[in-house]
């Protein structure tokens, strides 16, 4: 068993993923939330992140922090100040407590401009007969092509942890989320290719508290393994031993499907 005492924050934790990683983690070490409102069942600072001073108490204590609080709207300076201000305050309150790994929720919107080209764009769209072999898939280390400014400032929190990594010693190690929903299906042919089920959320999120320390900074992709995926997960095999247990294995999905686990 994972190590019972280790204390691990979650923010964001009244959203989906944090809410269902917190609880997946709780099962094995101590978790705490910082959240706007509280969260039922657990001890809970609330507080705006964009406020740096009433953070701060969250953070004493605390081995790794799992950062999933995130401004998802259409208002641009939300976007700059729970994304970029918010994600600034909760990466320097980690480095003043001395927290010692930092898995943040970044998103596969940092790649979305290439979902408007072929072959990618036949892949969300499901037409099998324009996908070429072998099928073609985005890693981190491909160019960044964000298409909004959510998907800009979640490069910002990459970009950051990797100064943070570097300049203080801090492990940060960044998930590029695909599509997860409350109700764990895909509600069309592009989210069944990035679909992140419930359960594999829950897995890339402990794998990266889990990593060893020797991971000081990194970027995955977290998604299922989806007929129509174009993200890699190899590299998140190697690094963190994440292997989906789920995927969609067709477009539309057979009648009575639901999620596994």
């Amino acid at each position: 068993m994972a190590e019972t005492q280790k204390a691990v924050l979650v923010t964001g934790m009244s959203g989906i993923i944090g809410g269902v990683a917190g609880r997946d983690l709780a099962k094995s070490y101590r978790v705490s939330a910082l959240n706007r409102r509280p969260v039922e069942g657990f001890e809970t600072v609330t507080a705006d992140i964009t406020d740096l001073n009433a953070i701060r108490p969250a953070f004493e204590g605390v081995d790794t922090v799992v950062h999933m609080a995130a401004y998802l709207g259409g208002d641009d300076q939300q976007q700059l100040e729970v994304n970029v201000r918010g994600t600034h305050n909760v990466f320097q309150a980690a480095r003043e407590s001395g927290v010692r790994r930092i898995v943040f929720g970044s998103s596969g919107s940092t790649m979305h401009a290439y979902e408007t080209e072929e072959p990618f764009l036949a892949m969300t769209e499901a037409r099998l007969a324009n996908i070429p072999h072998p099928r073609p898939l985005l890693t981190h280390l491909d160019p960044p092509r964000p298409d909004s400014l959510y998907g800009a400032v979640k490069l910002f929190g990459e970009a950051l942890g990797r100064s943070f990594a570097e300049q203080h010693g801090i492990s940060v190690i960044c998930v590029r989320l695909g599509r997860v929903r409350a109700e764990d299906r895909p509600a069309n042919a592009r989210e069944a290719a990035v679909y992140l089920s419930h359960r594999d959320a829950a897995q890339v999120v402990r794998r990266c508290v889990e990593a060893p320390d020797s991971v000081k900074f990194d970027i995955v992709f977290g998604v299922s393994d989806n007929f129509t995926r174009f993200r890699d997960l190899e590299h998140a095999r190697e690094v963190i031993g994440y292997v989906p247990e789920d995927g969609i294995k067709e477009w539309p999905l057979p009648e009575g499907w639901k999620a596994a686990g």
